[in-house]
């Protein structure tokens, strides 16, 4: 094993993360209809805010991502600074990392706390897949340009004539990879071909997340980490994600269609994450300055990893090549672990990263380690339910998943958590954390 990386300042203090929030998460076109991500990232950041009792100046860092960009606000972390009553001078950026957009968030943060260059910042996402960037075809896109440029009405006329029909019509954002034309889920298909995942396995995992998110909010787990939000005409509360579906059997399952492969696939709607709107973010700091503000920290981040594979196979594998290296990187085990939560976009992918994680042949042969991560312990495998249940805005469950765990681990007595996600483009991350 490689040396260990802690992760702190150069004064010795750890990275804290003192709070975290986010809204409901709604299922596409529901509860978040016709709200932008930029607003559902105002409410999250000002509602954390103001829970936490921090003075607003305190903050001097904010880095939030969207993966769903809208072209009339590009840079929404800065949108937020100014929709929230923060301190304008606050240093304001956004990045994007596909589904791991706000691991990246908080890794950023995370150097900038390590750097000396700020004490305290928020890292975050939000994203709508309800109000999308309709765009136009490139054929319109060029005329319209040209257009501008005409002199006369004859040859703007010139330039409109040269268009088809089918070039007036409007463009959604593309649901395929830029580079290979895939969905991600022929890509989930070809994982659960791959490495021998049934439709009765993926249906499982399912329901099992489905089961555990409705517990979780039953018990009441959820309720200090998820905010109330009042949406458009401001009358009506939404106060849980509505994505959950307790009473489901798996006999509902079963009755579902391949959404992907049709005649021979095993992908579904129901064993797959819906297309989500919602927001999440957390305060970060380092130690001493928790200490100062009189603040208990979540806990603490312990280490991060990034990767990258190919794109053409397999690509949602981004677990299993990021998880051995954080752990590497926090000097721990998978034995070391109390709780291991990963994203779940699909059943196939989510099960073809826990086989890999226990594989001694990948372990050799693909990343060149003499033995395996380790199996994961289904008591400690996403233990509250995953991303299939609570739903996935894709820049917000990063920063989910990081509140959850350290939130449980706090319930458990402390230990140590790993959050990992696969995200488009072939990437993966994971982070280990730590409570007390």
């Amino acid at each position: 094993m490689r040396q260990a990386l802690p992760l702190v300042t150069r004064q010795g203090d750890r990275i804290a993360i003192v709070s975290g929030l986010r809204t409901p998460f709604a299922r596409q076109a529901t509860a978040f209809h016709g709200i932008p991500a930029v607003d559902l990232g105002k409410m999250v950041v000002g509602e954390l805010l103001a829970r936490s009792e921090i003075p607003a100046d305190a903050i001097e860092q904010l880095v939030f991502g969207q993966v769903v960009q809208m072209p009339e606000a590009p840079n929404i972390a800065r949108e937020i600074v100014l929709g929230t009553g923060m301190n304008v001078h606050t240093d304001a950026y956004s990045v994007s990392r596909a589904c791991a957009t706000s691991f990246q968030a908080v890794a950023n943060v995370a150097e900038s706390l390590m750097a000396g260059t700020i004490r305290a910042g928020i890292a975050g996402g939000a994203d709508s897949s309800s109000v999308l960037p309709i765009g136009v075809s490139k054929a319109l896109a060029r005329v319209l340009v040209d257009v501008n440029k005409a002199r006369t009405t004859r040859q703007r006329l010139t330039l409109f004539s040269r268009l088809r029909l089918r070039d007036l019509l409007p463009v959604p954002p593309a649901v395929a990879e830029y580079s290979t034309g895939l969905r991600m889920g022929d890509t989930a298909e070809q994982m659960a071909k791959t490495y021998g995942i049934t439709r009765e396995q993926q249906d499982a995992l399912a329901h099992r997340s489905h089961q555990r998110a409705a517990q979780a909010w039953a018990e009441g787990k959820l309720a200090e980490e998820v905010m109330t939000t009042y949406g458009p005409p401001y009358k009506n509360p939404f106060a849980e994600d509505n994505n959950i579906r307790g009473a489901s059997t798996l006999a509902d399952y079963a009755k579902l269609r391949p959404a992907f492969d049709r005649k021979h696939g095993s992908v579904t709607a129901a064993n797959s994450t819906p297309l989500t709107d919602g927001a999440a973010a957390v305060i970060m700091m380092t130690e001493s300055r928790a200490k100062e503000l009189g603040l208990r920290p979540l806990g603490y981040l312990r280490s991060y990893a990034f990767t990258a594979i190919d794109v053409w196979q397999d690509m949602l594998l981004g677990p299993a090549w990021s998880t051995p290296l954080a752990l590497e990187r926090a000097g721990l085990t998978m034995a070391d672990l109390t709780l291991f939560d990963m994203h779940e976009a699909f059943a196939a992918q989510t099960l073809a990263n826990l086989q890999l994680l226990g594989s001694e042949r990948f372990a050799r042969e693909v990343l060149g380690r003499a033995q395996a991560t380790g199996e994961v312990d289904d008591a400690k495998f996403n233990v509250l339910g995953g991303s299939i249940a609570y739903g996935h805005p894709f820049a917000a469950t990063g920063a989910r998943m990081i509140t959850q765990t350290l939130h449980e681990l706090r319930r458990r007595g402390g230990g140590f958590g790993l959050v990992t996600a696969c995200a488009a483009g072939g990437l993966g991350a994971a982070m280990v954390l730590e409570a007390e």
